[in-house]
């Protein structure tokens, strides 16, 4: 199932090509070495359900549940990376933020590569132009002190990368004072550990929903669609949002 990282990996789309599965939140897609503890990667994995090799064109982070993109040959993967390169792929996201932000905008900030990016990266490099769009979907105010109000405002959000740098959705939301609930590192811990003790799920509230794309060998326009896995869509129930994730 979509929200557990053991047993076979769903899959979303496959010919003879690409692949295309929904990754579940907690598995990361490839070995690193910022977790090397980790003895399970969505690379691998892929690899052994369908027996054989398999070439990453994209990444989620960890903690991000949703559409991850395979290759199934070189080639097909050097056209892929040179579509997300130039930004020819549409993404689409929902997330669970901090506060009620405007019902819609683009956050045009700039984000440096982070020192734990890939091993031997500084954090001194220049930054590099990052755009956002995002859209209010769905709000709610709970009755519960976290910071100094007597309530707690939270929102569901979409959200659009229209360029892919390193934690783009999370430092972005950040930066405009609405970050995603169940980020340990962007977050804000007092609204993760509120969440985590109203709906036991200690994840990351962020989504990849959808991608849009041109097929690399036949130009076809392809639509790739998950559902939101079974622990966020019980969140996203229990607040009261119904299908507005979907």
């Amino acid at each position: 199932m979509p929200g557990d990282a053991c047993g076979s990996l769903p899959i979303l789309f496959r010919d003879d090509s690409l692949i295309a599965i929904h990754k579940p939140a907690g598995l990361l897609v490839h070995r690193s070495v910022l977790d090397r503890h980790e003895t399970r990667f969505a690379l691998q994995m892929l690899r052994d359900q369908i027996g054989q090799p398999v070439y990453p064109v994209h990444r989620l982070d960890k903690g991000t549940s949703g559409v991850l993109l395979f290759a199934l040959d070189r080639e097909v993967g050097r056209v892929l990376n040179g579509q997300f390169e130039r930004g020819e792929v549409g993404k689409r996201y929902v997330a669970v933020v901090r506060g009620h932000p405007p019902g819609s905008g683009e956050i045009d900030h700039p984000l440096q590569r982070m020192a734990d990016e890939h091993a031997g990266i500084a954090a001194r490099d220049a930054a590099q132009a990052a755009h956002t769009r995002y859209r209010r979907l769905a709000t709610v105010e709970l009755p519960y002190r976290v910071d100094r109000y007597p309530s707690s405002r939270y929102a569901l959000v979409e959200l659009e990368p229209l360029t892919g740098r390193w934690h783009q959705l999370r430092r972005h939301m950040k930066h405009i004072a609405h970050p995603i609930i169940g980020d340990a590192t962007h977050g804000k811990g007092r609204h993760n550990r509120l969440f985590q003790t109203l709906f036991g799920h200690p994840r990351l509230l962020l989504a990849a929903t959808e991608m849009r794309l041109a097929h690399p060998v036949s130009g076809q326009a392809l639509r790739l669609q998950a559902g939101l896995a079974e622990d966020f869509a019980e969140v996203i129930g229990r607040l009261g949002w119904g299908e507005a994730g979907c």
